[in-house]
């Protein structure tokens, strides 16, 4: 019998039941209208809205049951998307860096006041709970604040020259362009650490989201454009196309994406970082995660149980950040394995939207089935099935724990999207950090001790080698002050704060001649 509570909100409403409406026409999503959603929403804006493109219908993994209508863009469209953000880049880095700021602190009050409607939309459209939903649009907000402050301490250096009457400056420019592709697990967060961040930089932005969360993408965009024409500025400077893979080609390929950031799976991104690469672009990529949380024997196990339990079924297991790993000293696995199995099963499993349910659906069927054939994988290779392991309907599965795996088995090291956790045993720190670092990606990893020595060398060079090195805390959670982004085949790009906003940018090291004479560097003399 299964330890999960399916909460009766779960209960998946018939296919006849809406059949012929929307869910934006059902009173209790009436709230959509708030934030500009109606029946069809035009996918495309350069500065007006438009599209050429297809119809296609957003579908919310919660009932399977189409939110709304989008109009895609054509690559037509998106020639007048990069060419509106071209044009309005040329006036944008002339403009100084507070005037900037002071734009994007009221594209933070705009994301401010319809924080609610924008949150619930993100829960309804890709599936994290309401928490979750109204706490990623809150990072977009935070993102917001951050980088008004930033644009006014953006600053360079002045370099002692070695020759008498010259100064040296190091300053940072504008790239251009930024072309931001961002994935569905979460729809409205990356692309305000992009936008936000490079707009003060002095760059025109525009977004290609993943073609499964169109109407949270529309709804942002909508309240930027809102900004940009209260302050008689172009569209350019924030576009939107939305699209398939023709469109992200084209991004790709495009010589006037001075920078294209994307967020996404190890496999796209190593296409993407190739072909930018071959043109010599510049990018940010933030790929993949499989990441881990080390249990050493004297840790903490009244933090580490919410810890791991947050981290591995949070957003039902769909974070980049997710822990999929639990390396366990072995004294501790007898006792650590038993809590969190008792934990996993207070879960409430349901619909997102609705008070107290801890777990949403899966994002799509794919990822159901890819769930379904690693549990079977798992158990052909004599892996135990500790809690979970279920499909439940529709999209719901449950969370899982599976023990008895070793720890450099392919589907171990393999990251599945779903939440799925596999827990490991080890006897010293050294083999600890040599299984946590033996993975392909390098995200975020994280400890659990008391132990200062263990503490210093996990976040030294010989310990955790991810981009994210966390001490009692979970793997996922990060917040905007810091750098976000990983190592590896993660993709080695930074978003969001600390110095991340440098990669927006060019560096140009400036020597002024302010004599009236010309020594040479090296003390070479020509005369």
């Amino acid at each position: 019998m299964s330890l999960f509570r399916l909460a009766a909100t779960t209960t998946r409403v018939p296919a006849t039941r809406y059949m012929s409406s929307l869910l934006v026409n059902q009173p209790e999503y009436g709230w959509l209208k708030d934030i500009g959603i109606g029946e069809v929403n035009d996918g495309v804006y350069n500065g007006s809205w438009g599209g050429n493109g297809k119809i296609i219908e957003s579908i919310s993994p919660i009932n399977e049951q189409p939110i709304a209508k989008v109009r895609e863009g054509t690559l037509a469209d998106y020639e007048s998307v990069v060419s509106a953000s071209v044009e309005a880049s040329k006036m944008w880095r002339m403009t100084p860096a507070p005037v900037r700021g002071e734009v994007i602190r009221q594209v933070g009050e705009q994301l401010r006041s319809k924080l609610e409607p924008l949150g619930k939309l993100v829960s309804l459209e890709m599936g994290k709970i309401l928490p979750e939903g109204i706490g990623e649009v809150q990072e977009a907000v935070d993102i917001a604040d951050y980088a008004t402050g930033l644009s006014r301490m953006l600053n360079g250096k002045v370099i002692p020259s070695e020759r008498p009457g010259h100064m040296m400056l190091e300053q940072w420019h504008p790239l251009g362009v930024i072309g931001v592709i961002t994935a569905f697990n979460f729809p409205v967060a990356p692309y305000f650490w992009n936008f936000t961040i490079a707009s003060v930089c002095g760059n025109a932005c525009f977004w290609k989201g993943a073609p499964s969360t169109p109407l949270s993408h529309i709804a942002c965009t909508r309240l930027v454009a809102e900004v940009l024409e209260a302050n008689n500025l172009p569209g350019g400077l924030s576009g939107l196309v939305t699209g398939g893979t023709d469109i992200g080609e084209a991004i790709v390929d495009d010589s006037r994406v001075n920078l294209v950031s994307f967020t996404g799976s190890c496999e796209v991104g190593k296409k993407v970082g190739t072909k930018v690469q071959s043109r010599f672009g510049k990018m940010i990529l933030e790929l993949g995660g499989n990441n881990a949380i080390t249990v050493m024997e004297d840790a903490d196990i009244g933090m580490l149980v919410p810890a791991v339990c947050f981290a591995s079924f949070g957003t039902a297991g769909q974070r980049c950040t997710t822990t999929r790993r639990l390396i366990c000293h072995s004294s501790l696995i007898e006792e650590v394995v038993p809590r969190l199995a008792k934990a996993y099963g207070q879960i409430n499993i349901g619909d997102p939207l609705v008070k107290g349910n801890l777990c949403g659906p899966l994002h799509t069927t794919g990822a159901v089935e890819s769930y379904r054939a690693a549990i079977e994988e798992a158990k052909s290779l004599g892996g135990k099935i500790e809690v979970g392991g279920n499909v439940l309907h529709g999209r719901y599965v449950e969370p899982t724990i599976i023990t008895g795996l070793p720890h450099d088995c392919d589907l171990v090291k393999r990251e599945t999207f779903a939440p799925i956790l596999y827990v490991l045993p080890h006897n010293s720190f050294e083999e600890a950090v040599s299984i946590n670092n033996e993975v392909a990606q390098g995200l975020s990893s994280s400890i659990f001790t008391k132990n200062t020595e263990y503490i210093f060398r996990w976040v030294g060079p010989e310990g955790a080698d991810s981009g994210i090195a966390n001490v009692n805390i979970p793997t996922n959670g990060a917040e905007i002050g810091g750098a976000f982004g990983g190592e590896k085949e993660t993709g080695g790009g930074r978003e969001s704060g600390s110095d991340a906003w440098k990669q927006y940018c060019r560096r140009a090291t400036c020597t002024v001649n302010y004599s009236k004479s010309l020594p040479l560097a090296q003390g070479i003399d020509f005369s």
